[in-house]
This record gives C-alpha cells, sequence and structure tokens, in this order.
C-alpha cells in the first residue's frame, strides 16, 4: 500500500477483523504509522485494538505495537492517564528519542508521576515509592539519553525532580565543565526545590562530587557546608588552607570565610572559629578563653584589621617562634587573621572606614525638613530624627545632632528615647568604641547617669544596635543592665538590645533573663521582651515557641501579644515545611494579633523561596480575614517569600494594589518595597507611583517609604523617576496643610534614599544567593513600626555597603584601580541640594494676602542663610573628599562625585567618556556590577572574580612597595577617650576651610 494513496483508516481497521495473525500485523504496522492523521477515525475501534493488546496468544512485539496506537490515540484525545499506561505496556517501542509532540507530551507526563510518586514515598515517610519499575524504565532511558546527548543541564534538572541523586551525580561528572555544572546545579536547588530535607541532600551529594574532584571549588564547597550547617567540614578546609605553604592557598582562605561572613549567620560562624586548631607549640589554656572572653578582647581584636596581633594572639606568635618550626609561626599569623575575619570584626571595621571616608550625606536635605516641621508635631520631630540616623547609618557622623543639641532635646518621653537609640545606627558596628560611645546616656554611671529613664533606655538599644549580630563584647552588659532594673522603659530598651547583641545565638542563660523580663507583665517591657526571644531563637524552631504561644494565650496585654507573635515567627525562620504545624496553629487562632503573628511566621519561614503554597496561603488570608491587621500583614509577607524573584512581585500584588480596602494597598506597596528594595524595578516604580498620591493617609506614607526602597542609591540618569520622587518629597514636606501620616512618610523616605551616607543598599541576598539573616530579619521588625516606632531603626541591619573593597595578604587595602564601563554620570552621588529649595513652599499660597509679603522677605532671608550654608557645606565636602583619597588618583571618579556643583558648566563641552576609572576601594552600585572590569596590566588578580564586595587580591608584584588607602581613616575619627570626635572632625575640617579659602594640595588629615 502506498503512502500517498491513503484517504481513510478504513481498510486498515477492517483488516483486524481478520483471523489470521499477519493481517492483523499488517494493520496494526501501518496503523501506528499514519495514527497522526486518523487518530479521530481510529478511535471509534479503539476497544478492537484494545483486546489486541490483552489477547495472550498474540506474539509480544504484535501486543507491543497494539499498546502503542493505543496509547497514541489517548494522547491526541487528551486522556494522558490512560495514552501513559498503554505506553507502559508498548515498552521498548516507546522511543524516547522520538521528536515528536506525542513523545514529548508522555516523556513530561510520566516524569511527573514518576516524581510525584516518589515525593509522597517521601512526604508518607515510606521506605520505598510504590512506582511502577516500568514507569523508572522510561525515566532511565530519558536520562541515559540525555547524558549520552551531552544535554547535561536537562539531565541534571529532570534527576533533580525525580529524586535520582545517582543518575544526578552521574550527568555531574561526565559532564564537560564539572565547575560550571556544579554551580548550575547549587542554583536550581536553591531556586526549585521546594523541601528544605531534600535540597539538603542534593547539597551534601554536590558536596560528595566537589570533594572528589583533583581542583576542588572550596568557595563553593564551604557555601553548602554552611547550608547543611557542618561547620566543622568548613573549619577542617580552612585549617587546611591555612596550613598550606602556599600564600594563595591562605588568600583563598580568606576569601571563603568573607564570603561567609556575608550570609550574616552569627552562630555558625563563630563556630567555625572555634572549631579551629591552635598552633602546635601553645598551651592550651592561653586559648581557651577566647569564645567568651569579656569585653576587652573586643577592644584589642578589632585591631585584627590592622593587623596589630591580639594580645593573646602575640604570645602565640612569640612563643612559636621559640619552640617550633616556621610552619606553625606562619599558621599563628594566618589564624589570627581569620579570627577576625569571622568574628565579623575585619569587615565591620573596614566598611566603617569605608562609610565614613566616602560619606556624602547631604545635611542641606536634613535642614530643610529639620525647618519646614512643626514643633508641635512630635511624630514629625522624631521621624527628623529617624531619618538623619538612617541617613548617617554606620558613617560615625553625628554633626546634625550635635549642631541641634537644643531642638533635639525638646525629645520628651519616648521621642527621648528614640532620639538616644539613633546614636546606635549612626554609630553602628564601631565595636571598640561603642560603649565609650554611650557612656554619657547609660544607666549607673557612677557620677554622670543619664537621668531620664527614657535616654537609659534608649542608649541600651542603642548598644545593640551596634553591635547588631556581634554582641560578644556587650551582652554581658546588657544581661547586667537588664537584671539590675525593674524600670519599663529601660527594660524594654535592654532586651531590644540583647536580641540585637545575641542575633540567632539561642543562648539559654540570656533567654531565662528575657522571660524573667517578660513574666513581670508589665505591657511595655513585656513588648520588647517577646520580639527579643525571637531574635535570640532565630530560626531554631525550638520548643520555646510554644512556650511563648502558651504566655500569648494568657497575657491580657496586646502590646505582649503582639510582641509574642513576631517573636515566635522569627524562630521558625527557614525551616520552610517543618513550621507548617507551628503556622497552622497560628493562623488558625481566635485572636487576630496571633494570626497576624502567623502571617510573619509564613513570611520568615518561606523567605526568599517563592513557595507556591506559602503564596496561596497569604493570598488567601489577604481577602477573606475578618481582621483588617491580618490582611495586611498578609499582602505584606508576600514580599518577604518572594524577595528571592523580585519581579513577580509587582505582578501578583497588582490586583492588591487596586483593592477598596486601604490596608491591603498599604500592604501591597510594602511588599514591593521590600522585595524589590535596592532593585530600581520598572514595574515596581509603576506600581507604587499611584499609591503615594492615594486618598488615604497611611497608604501614601506606606508607598513613599516603599518608593524609597525600591530607589534607593539610584540617581536621576539612570531612572528619571528618581528626581519626580525627590521633588514629590520635598513637596509634601515642605506643605503646610499636607498630614501628618504621610509627611512622617516623606521625612522618612528621604532617610532611606539617602541612607548610610548614600553608600549603602537594601539588600536580602548574599552574592551566593543565601539569604542574609541579619537582613531579613531587620526588615521584618522594621515593618513592624506601625505599632510602634522606634523599631523603625531596625531598618539599619538589611543596610550593605555598595563597596569595592579589595584587600592584600595582610587584610590591607591597596591602592589599584579598575574600569567601570559605563558612563559615569549613570552610577554618581546625586548632586547635592541647591538653595532654591524654599520657593516651593512660596508658591503655595494663591490668594495674595497682606501676610504674604512679609512671607515673601523671610523667604529671602532664608534663602540667603541657606546659600552661605550650602556654600559652606559644599567647600567642606570638597576638602574632606580631598583629604580622604590622599593622592588625586582617582580624579576622574571626585569630579562625577563632589565637584559636581562647580564642573556643570564644562561637561557640556565636552561628551561624556563612556567609561570611569575607579580606585580601590571604591562605590559600586548593584546596577554598576555588571560593567566592572579589572585591568589586564593591573598589579593586583582577584582571588574570584567578584565585581564588589570584599575582594582578596593575589600580589603580581610582591617586591614592590604598596601603597594603601583607608589607613587608620577611622582611628583619627574616634578619639580614644571615648566621646565621638566624628562631629568633631567634621567641624575641623570645616573650620580649616573657613580660614583658609584656597586649600592647599590634598593631603592627610590626622589628629
Amino acid at each position: 500500500m502506498a503512502a500517498t494513496m491513503v484517504s481513510s483508516a478504513g481498510a486498515l481497521l477492517a483488516m483486524l477483523n481478520e483471523t489470521h495473525p499477519q493481517l492483523k500485523q499488517h494493520a496494526l504496522y501501518n496503523l501506528n504509522k499514519f495514527v497522526d492523521q486518523f487518530w479521530p477515525e481510529i478511535s471509534t475501534s479503539v476497544p478492537l485494538i484494545e483486546s489486541l493488546y490483552e489477547d495472550e496468544e498474540f506474539d509480544q512485539h504484535q501486543r507491543q505495537l497494539a499498546a502503542l496506537v493505543v496509547s497514541k490515540v489517548f494522547c491526541y484525545l487528551g486522556d494522558l492517564n490512560d495514552s501513559l499506561s498503554y505506553a507502559l505496556g508498548a515498552d521498548s517501542l516507546f522511543d524516547v528519542s522520538e521528536d515528536s509532540d506525542y513523545v514529548h507530551t508522555l516523556l513530561a507526563k510520566a516524569i511527573d508521576e514518576y516524581a510525584s510518586l516518589k515525593s509522597k514515598a517521601i512526604e508518607s515517610n515510606a521506605e520505598e515509592a510504590n512506582v511502577d519499575p516500568r514507569l523508572e524504565a522510561i525515566v532511565e532511558r530519558m536520562l541515559d539519553k540525555c547524558i549520552m546527548d551531552g544535554k547535561y543541564q536537562q539531565a541534571m534538572g529532570i534527576a533533580i525532580e525525580c529524586r535520582r541523586l545517582d543518575k544526578l551525580e552521574e550527568a555531574i561528572t561526565r559532564s564537560d565543565n564539572i565547575h560550571g555544572t556544579l554551580s548550575y546545579c547549587i542554583n536550581v536547588s536553591h531556586a526549585f526545590v521546594n523541601r528544605r530535607e531534600y535540597r539538603r541532600e542534593v547539597l551534601r551529594l554536590l558536596v560528595n562530587v566537589y570533594q572528589k574532584l583533583p581542583s576542588p571549588d572550596y568557595l563553593s564547597i564551604c557555601q553548602c557546608l554552611m547550608f547543611l550547617d557542618e561547620p566543622e567540614g568548613v573549619a577542617s578546609i580552612l585549617e587546611k588552607l591555612l596550613r598550606s605553604g602556599n600564600k594563595d592557598d591562605a588568600l583563598l582562605a580568606f576569601q571563603i570565610a568573607f564570603d561567609l561572613v556575608e550570609n550574616e549567620h552569627q552562630a555558625f560562624l563563630l563556630n567555625v572559629r572555634d572549631r579551629l586548631s591552635v598552633p602546635k607549640s601553645q598551651s592550651s589554656e592561653s586559648v581557651q578563653p577566647k569564645p567568651s572572653d569579656p569585653e576587652p578582647t573586643q577592644n584589642e581584636n578589632s585591631t585584627a584589621s590592622e593587623d596589630v596581633p591580639m594580645t593573646e594572639g602575640s604570645s602565640v606568635s612569640t612563643a612559636t617562634v621559640q619552640e617550633t618550626d616556621p610552619n606553625e609561626a606562619i599558621y599563628a599569623e594566618r589564624l589570627t587573621k581569620i579570627r577576625g575575619i569571622l568574628s565579623g570584626e575585619t569587615s565591620i571595621q573596614l566598611t566603617l572606614q569605608f562609610l565614613y571616608s566616602h560619606n556624602k550625606s547631604d545635611l542641606l536635605i536634613l535642614k530643610t525638613i529639620k525647618q519646614s516641621v512643626e514643633m508641635r508635631n512630635s511624630v514629625c520631630h522624631s521621624a527628623t530624627i529617624y531619618a538623619n540616623a538612617i541617613m548617617h547609618a554606620g558613617t560615625t557622623v553625628d554633626t546634625f545632632l550635635r549642631e541641634n543639641l537644643d531642638w533635639l532635646s525638646r525629645a520628651t518621653n519616648w521621642a527621648k528615647f528614640s532620639a538616644t537609640a539613633g546614636l546606635g545606627v549612626i554609630h553602628r558596628g564601631h565595636l571598640q568604641q561603642g560603649r565609650s560611645l554611650m557612656r554619657p546616656y547609660l544607666p549607673q554611671g557612677g557620677s554622670g547617669g543619664g537621668g531620664s529613664p527614657y535616654s537609659e533606655g534608649g542608649a541600651l538599644y542603642a548598644l545593640g544596635l551596634i553591635h547588631a549580630n556581634h554582641g560578644e563584647g556587650i551582652k554581658q552588659f546588657l544581661r547586667d543592665s537588664l537584671r539590675s532594673t525593674n524600670v519599663e522603659v529601660i527594660q524594654h530598651g535592654a532586651c531590644l538590645g540583647l536580641g540585637l547583641a545575641a542575633l540567632g545565638t539561642a543562648d539559654e542563660d540570656i533567654y531565662d533573663d528575657i522571660k524573667s523580663a517578660l513574666y513581670t507583665d508589665s505591657a511595655v517591657a513585656g513588648e520588647a521582651a517577646g520580639i527579643s526571644m525571637g531574635l535570640l531563637m532565630v530560626g531554631t524552631a525550638s520548643e520555646k515557641a510554644s512556650e511563648m504561644l502558651t504566655y500569648a494565650h494568657e497575657t491580657q496585654h496586646e502590646k505582649i501579644i503582639r510582641g509574642l507573635a513576631l517573636g515566635i515567627a522569627l524562630t521558625v525562620y527557614g525551616r520552610e515545611e517543618e513550621a507548617d504545624t507551628l503556622i497552622e496553629q497560628m493562623t488558625r487562632d481566635q485572636d487576630p494579633i496571633l494570626r497576624y503573628g502567623g502571617m510573619y511566621a509564613l513570611a520568615l519561614a518561606y523567605r526568599g523561596t517563592a513557595n507556591n503554597k506559602a503564596i496561596r496561603q497569604l493570598l488567601h488570608f489577604a481577602v477573606s480575614d475578618v481582621s483588617d491587621d491580618v490582611r495586611r500583614t498578609a499582602v505584606l509577607a508576600l514580599g518577604f517569600v518572594l524577595y528571592s524573584e523580585p519581579e513577580q512581585t509587582p505582578r501578583i500584588v497588582s490586583l492588591l494594589s487596586e483593592s477598596y480596602n486601604p490596608h491591603v494597598r498599604y500592604g501591597a506597596a510594602l511588599a514591593v518595597g521590600i522585595s524589590c528594595a535596592g532593585t530600581g524595578l520598572s514595574e515596581a516604580i509603576s506600581l507604587l507611583e499611584p499609591l503615594t498620591s492615594d486618598v488615604v493617609d497611611f497608604v501614601r506614607q506606606g508607598a513613599l517609604i516603599a518608593m524609597a526602597m525600591v530607589m534607593v542609591q539610584m540617581n536621576e540618569a539612570s531612572d528619571s523617576r528618581v528626581g519626580t520622587f525627590r521633588r514629590q518629597l520635598e513637596k509634601i514636606i515642605l506643605d503646610k496643610h499636607e498630614d501628618t501620616m504621610s509627611k512622617m512618610g516623606a521625612i522618612l523616605a528621604s532617610g532611606i534614599l539617602d541612607a548610610g551616607g548614600r553608600n549603602v543598599t537594601i539588600r536580602l541576598l548574599s552574592k551566593t544567593k543565601h539569604d542574609k539573616v541579619t537582613a531579613v530579619v531587620g526588615l521584618a521588625v522594621f515593618s513592624q513600626f506601625w505599632y510602634w516606632y522606634p523599631l523603625i531603626y531596625f531598618i539599619s541591619l538589611s543596610f550593605s555597603p555598595t563597596a569595592f573593597i579589595g584587600l592584600n595578604y595582610d587584610l590591607k587595602v591597596p591602592k589599584f584601580e579598575f574600569i567601570s564601563n559605563a558612563k559615569p554620570s549613570l552610577f554618581e552621588y546625586p548632586k547635592p541640594t541647591t538653595v532654591p529649595t524654599t520657593t516651593s513652599a512660596v508658591k503655595l499660597p494663591t490668594a495674595v494676602l497682606s501676610t504674604s509679603a512679609k512671607a515673601k522677605a523671610r523667604a529671602k532671608k532664608e534663602a540667603e542663610q541657606k546659600a552661605n550654608a550650602e556654600k559652606a557645606a559644599a567647600a567642606a565636602e570638597s576638602s574632606s573628599a580631598a583629604a580622604n583619597t590622599g593622592k588625586d588618583k582617582s580624579s576622574n571618579e571626585k569630579d562625577g562625585d563632589s565637584m559636581q556643583v562647580d564642573s556643570q558648566p564644562e561637561k557640556k563641552a565636552e561628551p561624556e567618556p563612556s567609561f570611569e576609572i575607579l580606585t580601590n576601594p571604591a562605590r559600586v552600585v548593584p546596577a554598576q556590577e555588571k560593567f566592572i572590569k579589572f585591568m589586564e596590566d593591573s598589579r593586583y588578580a582577584p582571588v574570584k572574580l567578584a565585581p564588589s564586595g570584599f575582594v582578596l587580591l593575589r600580589d603580581l608584584q610582591p617586591t614592590e612597595p604598596e601603597v594603601l588607602s583607608l589607613t587608620d581613616a577611622l582611628s583619627s575619627t574616634v578619639s580614644p577617650a571615648g566621646g565621638s570626635a566624628a562631629g568633631q572632625q567634621g567641624s575641623a575640617s570645616a573650620m580649616a576651610v573657613d580660614e583658609e579659602p584656597q586649600p592647599p594640595q590634598p593631603f592627610e588629615y590626622t589628629s
């Protein structure tokens, strides 16, 4: 029968009724060939073909052929289950390599079926999945084919989905680029494996494969080990590298340590540090006290980054020189360095120096806010203090506070608490001088006690903020302060401070101290105690949560229940499905405050997983709960679940952002703010824009704050809407008729836009795509400021510096240049504000009243004052910039940064260059990272190619002398006697400018 002649399958179907087997065989063979065209006709005879498949006397091969034909017909009819079961009957005739719609469809079905059987077996804790061996054979044939064809990524995807780790290993080891395949596999397991336990199995397999390689990628291995919570594995790798004779290995060890520190997992890092073995010559007792030394070690230790060995370390090295071989001496010296890195002190020290030396905050903005805020309005007065703290977070520059002491002193009660606590944000990470900076305000300071319990409580909270996640040196002091007081305001501050300092360490003794504060059943102390317990127990999923839940049901105070609700949510941080029972319990509670806690529990347990089940649950509560609080928080929580895929969030909450319920709209705004923070995502800005002029005041507040979070570190050149937004903030702040809620939002947004001296962004994921625990926790507690303003300061925990800091073997910062292949204007600092800000305030009155003439005169006078202030500020700024750069090497960058005001006219004359030269350490914003390149002929080569963060450098000309930057920038800032001289230094440089109108050549300023 010629292929061209066939116009119907009728004749072939008639042959099936013949008695002769060869006729039936001929009919089946041709039906299989033409089934794509004639399946509607063949479908009428399916029962007949099925009977052939079931006929025992029929030849085996022919029965399989019959099954294949039936399978194809069912597939075209859309009945995939039956189609698959017949395909299994067709056995080897079902050819997985055939490129047809039928095969593609059925393979997908087979893989889904197999994967779901495997996961059901695991969920029901069955030993073996009850899988049809023929189905298993199809999946295996598919996997083998992918591996044979070199489609390793496909094979890995299928193997992971089907839980075939044996095949996964085979695909990886047979691939042509094992390192690339492994890193692809790590990304897949983080992005697509929903169950935490199974993800751990995959990563454990990857670690094993990595370790078998001839040149293992220790950076990736240690990241996996950290996820698996195996500090001993990390410690042994680090020790092996530190003991190697090769300097590059030691650099790699330091790089691993910095990468681990970026994930902010304090308990794990200290665990690794304490497992590194002691150099041989040393007597064991001299190193024993290390993990829990009292505060002094903090001071000595912190110099580790300057490579002045700690007292104990020096005893190590001297002893070593006398008694043992030089290898041990080298190991001892490297050990001191890596301990400084793992404890977080080295990176904090360097970050502090970077933020101080590159500080570009614009005091004129704060001045404008301060002048336009009415003194009677305590909310806006406080908001200005918050904005100042956020704007100068980590820079140690408290000039604004020093210049406005009388204005500041008008803060009373809790506003006073917040004002004092703000110093903690400004001096965040100032581990050595933290105590002495806060001494004037701390309780029981002998003669000079702070006096007001509010400023004492605020000072204890400030100490927590300074030492957040690095509280080894301050924990004991905070515990004593908590024990020795029964004033609830001081207890409130001490609890928050302790929770921050001991974040995630799960220290039982501290827990008991906080618990006794909770059991006093004082509303104010209890609220902080509940949050603090959560901070202490972050991610431990311990039985403490049920204890907290019980107390939440017993107490009458809403404040305490709210604190505990958030605290309980923090304990299940990152536990995914393990937290489901607790979440179920909280979300079904009668009390809306506990259901509200349940939303946070969902947000934090499934943080950054984009887990569909969690998203569905949150959306369900967002539209169905009876309490507005719960609905608002359910929408907000979506931001936490989705921050690993920020582009999804605007799409998912877009309908909610148009809800009739203002609470839901507010939640939608913050969800976008949280998940798209620092991304500058266009869709996010478009969604928030209409909300910034919403009819309800608190929705406007949320939208303004969220917009600032999205736009942090962006300038007008990269998105013109940034300029529009800044002008909108200014208009709201200057408008006398704007209501307090949105004014507060605008003031806070101004602070967030310019956070950390315009050198930090909000990052919830580290570069290795792990969640940054402290950052996520910080934003979660920050989002509760709706009920309690002092929690606004928690946003500072989510700030990470936008810096490239290259370090040599001595952990110093050598000067060298690298390239940013983009126009300088795209990523430069925003221009400093100029005087005509007040004109917008003058435009407001439309009717010409008798008072308007006076107003004009006053505005003119203000404008003149402002002009003078601005000139002084610009001059001080340029001189400090020059002082901080030392050599004029990066003049290109500096022209872009601080001289913008003067260089405007020249810029028009010549076209802008398409690249700029940056000098280490440099500000590199997230959007700029893809443009960063190292120069071919550079003296330094990075240990791993990274566009930002801490990067260790191999010195290719070790004999040449090095030029260092950031040398002791900060030791000149802070006077050893205590009180921060940051302000004094600021004023000193300003004075210098007044005395000498033309400054000399750039110089290094040392006190």
